[in-house]
C-alpha cells in the first residue's frame, strides 16, 4: 500500500491538501467560529484569541503566529523533511482562513454546528492525511514533547493539550458549547478515520467443516469468488483440518451462507468486517 502510495502523482496530493485545508477553513470559520466551538488544536485557540481580543486578532493570523517558531524548532529538532509537507499544509489553512469571510452556516445551532462542521472538518482532516500531511498544531507539538518524554504516546500527549484548551474554551464560551465541541470532534475523527480506512466495506469469512472440498467448490463456481485454505489444528481434539477463508462484498455473505448451510449445517463460520480490500474482484489501483 505504501507502494502505491509514492507512485502516486505529486499533483494529486496537492490537490487533496489544497481541497482539504480549504474544508477544514470552511469549518472552522463558518461553523465553529461563530458559536464558539473549541475543537482543540491551534484553530481552538484561534477562536479564544479571537474571542478575546474582541476580534481584533483573526484566525489566520493566530494560526500562523503559533505555527512558525513551531516548525522552525521541528525543522532543527526533527529535520526538513519531516516538516516539509505539513508546513505547505498550515500555510494553506491559514491562507483559507484569510480568503473565507465570515458566514455563519448553521445560524447559531449547536446541533447543526457540532455535526455538520464535524464532517465537513473531518472530511478535510482525512484529505489532508492522504496527502501524508497534517496542518501542523497540536499534532506537531505533541511530537516535539514526545520527543524529550517517550514514555508518553504522542496520542497521549495531544489529548493533554487538546484537553486543556477544550478546557479553557469552557471559560470563554461556557459549558454548553464545549459539551457541543467534544460531539463536533468526536464527528471529525469518525469521518477523518473513514475517508483513511476507506468507505467501502467487504466481509471476510473463516469456514471450518469437514466438508472444506464441496463447500470451496460450491463458492468458486456458484459466486466466482476466490478461496483459500489454511492449515489448521484443533486443539482441544488435536484433529488436522483445512480452515478455509474468502472475502465477499456485503451483499454477497446472505449467499455465501447459504450456500455454506446447505452443504454442512454444522460448519464453524465466523464473518468479520474487511475493510478497503485491494485485488481483483475488489478495489483496484
Amino acid at each position: 500500500m505504501n507502494l502505491l502510495l509514492n507512485r502516486r502523482p505529486l499533483w494529486i496530493d496537492a490537490i487533496l491538501m489544497v481541497v482539504g485545508t480549504g474544508l477544514m477553513a470552511l469549518a472552522i470559520q463558518c461553523i465553529y467560529d461563530p458559536v464558539g466551538l473549541v475543537t482543540g488544536g491551534f484553530t481552538g485557540v484561534a477562536i479564544i484569541a479571537k474571542y478575546v481580543t474582541k476580534g481584533a486578532v483573526p484566525l489566520w493570523l493566530t494560526n500562523l503566529v503559533l505555527n512558525v517558531p513551531l516548525f522552525l524548532l521541528a525543522a532543527l529538532i526533527k529535520g526538513k523533511k519531516f516538516v516539509a509537507r505539513t508546513a505547505v499544509a498550515t500555510v494553506l489553512l491559514s491562507a483559507w482562513l484569510y480568503v473565507i469571510p465570515l458566514w455563519n452556516l448553521a445560524e447559531g445551532d449547536y446541533v447543526l454546528s457540532a455535526i455538520f462542521g464535524g464532517v465537513i472538518c473531518g472530511v478535510g482532516m482525512g484529505m489532508v492525511l492522504l496527502a501524508r500531511a497534517t496542518t501542523g498544531g497540536t499534532d506537531m507539538l505533541a511530537a516535539l514533547i514526545q520527543h524529550k518524554l517517550r514514555h508518553y504516546t504522542i496520542m497521549q500527549i495531544i489529548c493533554v493539550i487538546d484537553g486543556i484548551i477544550v478546557a479553557v474554551g469552557i471559560y470563554s464560551f461556557g459549558v454548553k458549547a464545549a459539551l457541543y465541541a467534544i460531539v463536533a470532534i468526536y464527528v471529525t475523527s469518525k469521518v477523518s478515520d473513514t475517508l483513511m480506512e476507506g468507505m467501502k466495506y467487504s466481509k471476510a469469512v473463516f469456514i471450518v467443516s469437514d466438508r472444506y472440498k464441496e463447500i470451496s467448490d460450491a463458492i468458486m463456481t456458484q459466486m466466482d469468488r476466490g478461496v483459500t485454505g489454511l492449515d489448521a489444528v484443533g486443539m482441544y481434539s488435536g484433529d488436522e483440518k483445512c480452515m478455509l477463508y474468502c472475502v465477499v462484498s456485503k451483499k454477497e455473505i446472505v449467499v455465501l451462507k447459504e450456500i455454506i448451510l446447505k452443504i454442512d449445517n454444522n460448519a464453524f463460520v465466523i464473518v468479520t468486517d474487511a475493510r478497503e480490500v485491494v485485488g481483483e474482484g475488489f478495489l483496484e489501483y
